[in-house]
């Protein structure tokens, strides 16, 4: 009886339609003004790495530098695989 009741009261909510919030646009702007800074430190990133690579070679140096190489290569993988992570999430 108890789950009847409940099952009619369901069953008379309609289907809501999604809609988006009122300044949407400007989130979704900032977003894609974050995503290319990530983009384009992650270059600066790999080059300033690279750069300081060839350094600590041609100067005999300690080999700091694939560390960094691997650093902003890791940074640059999480920072692109967040938005297919929360993609999936949503």
């Amino acid at each position: 009886m108890i789950l009847a009741a409940v099952t009619d009261t369901l069953a008379q909510i309609g289907n809501p339609t999604p809609e988006a919030p009122p300044l949407s646009n400007k989130i979704l702007q900032l977003v894609n003004y974050f995503t290319w800074f990530m983009i384009l430190s992650g270059i600066l990133a790999i080059t300033v790495a690279g750069g300081k690579f060839a350094w600590e070679k041609w100067t005999g140096g300690a080999m700091q530098s694939p560390k960094m190489v691997a650093g902003a290569m890791i940074g640059g993988v999480v920072a692109t695989s967040g938005g297919t992570i929360m993609n999936a999430m949503l």
